[in-house]
Formats: structure tokens, sequence, C-alpha cells
């Protein structure tokens, strides 16, 4: 019999490696257990390995990839290599990432997939993602200067200026009070 552990987590693997590590078992009883030690695949760091199925190889080199952020590798590789959906749907699985699982999910229909255009299509929407949520504190951190400068104008009461946007923004009392020191 072999254990075998595929750990497909982001950081490194830091936890035990058999069944002694798992256990707290007194000194005086250890010569009596059988300790079973497993077999560690890391997807992260799998580089090395080659399987003899083609689906399971994709799997592994493209979550791997992915972790290691080697878009440059998937891209050389696969750039006029369609997959699967399914596969696609394993690999944001394993990899956490909900975008292209969605983007699995909705070419499952039309058949394989590219996954550099894929990959280009995730990077587009984090690219018009990044971009929103920067108009949105940029059009936040504009409405707060001007109603500092306005209650500077009209009333000089700092805590006044103070309560009023962290009310109005739900910000913290020292990001509130960074903006006043900013912009009185």
């Amino acid at each position: 019999m072999v254990t075998l552990c595929i750990y497909y987590g982001e950081k490194e693997w830091d936890g035990p490696l058999s069944l002694v590590d798992m256990l707290d078992i007194p000194d005086k009883l250890k010569f009596i257990f059988s300790d079973y030690k497993f077999n560690l695949i890391q997807m992260r760091s799998c580089n090395n390995l080659h399987f003899h199925n083609y689906d399971i190889n994709t799997v592994f080199d493209l979550s791997s990839s992915i972790y290691n952020r080697d878009y440059e590798k998937i891209n050389k590789l696969y750039k006029n290599q369609p997959i699967s959906p399914e596969l696609a749907l394993v690999v944001g699985a394993i990899t956490e990432s909900q975008e292209l699982i969605d983007h699995a999910l909705e070419n499952e229909k039309k058949g394989a997939i590219n996954m550099c255009t894929a990959l280009e299509e995730l990077k587009k929407e984090g690219v018009q993602e990044g971009l929103q949520k920067g108009l949105q504190e940029g059009l936040q951190k504009g409405e707060v200067k001007g109603i500092i400068q306005t209650c500077k104008l009209f009333n000089p009461d700092q805590d006044a200026a103070l309560k009023l946007i962290m009310d109005k923004f739900s910000l913290s009392q020292e990001t509130a009070l960074a903006y006043i020191k900013k912009y009185w």
C-alpha cells in the first residue's frame, strides 16, 4: 500500500509527513507503533513530474504555472492547444480561481477552451475591476477633500469635519484623521 497526499495549497506544505508526526505518542510507546509515511506531491512545485495521462499532466502543469505566476510558460505551451472545459474547471477549483471556473462553465457548451485567451480575458477583467476600484477611491477622495474644504471655510471645527466624513463614508477614525491632516 502506498499513501499519497496531493497538496494543492498555494503556500509551501508545513504539515506532517507520517502518522507519527500527526500524533502525540509518548516515547516509551513509539517502539510498538507502526509509522506510516506518505508521499507528498505539491502542485505548486511539481514541475519534474510527468504522467502518462495527458489530462492529469495538463492539470498539474497549469496549476503549478498559475501558482508560480508563470504566465509566459502557459502562453508558450498552451497558446494553440485548447483544453476541455472540464480540465479548466478542475484547474480553476485547484487554484481557487472563480474567474477561471466561471469561464469554463460559460464555455462548457462551446467545447474546448484556449487557456491563453481565458487568461487574457481574466487579465482584462482584473484590469477593469482595478480601474473601477481606483475610480471609486478617487471619487471618494475628491468628495472627502471637498467636504473638508467646505467645513474649513464655514465651521473651523476639525472634530465636526472628522465626524461628518467618518459617518458619510464609513471610515475609521484613523483614516478620517489622515484625510483631515492631509486636506485641512
